[in-house]
C-alpha cells in the first residue's frame, strides 16, 4: 500500500484548520505563537519539550515539525533521543501506577 492515513504533506496544510471556523483558528494560533515565544522558558527550551509531548501524544506531524524544529534550534541528536525517552518514561510511568487501582480493586474483590 503506498498511501498512509498520515500524510507528509499534510503538516503543510496546518496553517489551514482555521477554514471551516475562521475565528477559532485564529485565536488558536495566536495562542500557540504565544506559547512558543521566549519567556520563562526558552522557546528552543520549549521546541525540546514539544518534541517530547509529540512522542507521549502519538503526533506523526508533531513529531516532525519539532524533529526538525528542535534540531535546527541546537539540539543534538543525543538530546533529542534523551527527550523521546523521557517521554517513554513517563508514559510508561503513567500505566505503572494505573495498576495501583487494579491492585486496590484486586484486594477488594478477593476479600
Amino acid at each position: 500500500m503506498s498511501e498512509h492515513y498520515y500524510d507528509e504533506k499534510d503538516l503543510a496544510k496546518f496553517g489551514n484548520i482555521g477554514e471551516f471556523q475562521k475565528e477559532l483558528g485564529d485565536r488558536f494560533f495566536a495562542y500557540y505563537g504565544e506559547v512558543f515565544k521566549d519567556s520563562e522558558l526558552s522557546a528552543r527550551e520549549k521546541s525540546l519539550i514539544a518534541l517530547a509531548v509529540a512522542h507521549a501524544v502519538q503526533c506523526p506531524y508533531c513529531i516532525d515539525a519539532y524533529s526538525t524544529d528542535a534540531y535546527e534550534k541546537g539540539w543534538s541528536e543525543a538530546q533529542l533521543m534523551e527527550a523521546v525517552h523521557v517521554a517513554a518514561a513517563i508514559r510508561g510511568g503513567a500505566s505503572l501506577v494505573h495498576g495501583v487501582q487494579m491492585m486496590n480493586k484486586v484486594k477488594k474483590i478477593a476479600m
